[in-house]
């Protein structure tokens, strides 16, 4: 087990992603008007419903190559998927923390930063 650390951040990417996908994909209609209160006094006002999906389809692809990373770590020490798993995965915090910061919501931020750690250690690993 050579890629134990790499697979933990991978899954816990997954994990992260694909249950925040999950809860916008079924719980839209809420996620949806939070947010428009949200960005309400932002330039992202009218394009609330645009962004959420943009947001939710990166979770979702982010979730997606984080699991085939993981078994193709474990199958054939391959790091191509866990790589953009994990790109992907910064590719998407960084949207996020754009938004929180635009919206000034700094705790947000602060928070988005803190999974951002990871998923650039993952980044660096599997390149």
């Amino acid at each position: 087990m050579n890629n134990v650390a790499s697979i933990l951040i991978l899954i816990f990417l997954a994990l992260t992603f694909l249950q925040s996908g999950y809860d916008k994909l079924f719980y839209w209609k809420d996620n949806l008007e939070w947010l428009k209160e949200h960005f309400s006094k932002t330039h992202l006002k009218n394009h609330v419903s645009l962004a959420l999906l943009n947001i939710l389809i990166l979770e979702l692809i982010t979730s997606i190559l984080c699991i085939v990373g993981c078994i193709e770590l474990l199958i054939n020490n391959g790091r191509l998927f866990g790589f953009y798993g994990a790109l992907f995965s910064c590719i998407t915090l960084l949207m996020l923390l754009f938004g929180q910061r635009l919206a000034r919501d700094y705790d947000g931020a602060r928070t988005i930063a803190i999974y951002f750690i990871p998923s650039v250690m993952a980044v660096y690993w599997l390149n």
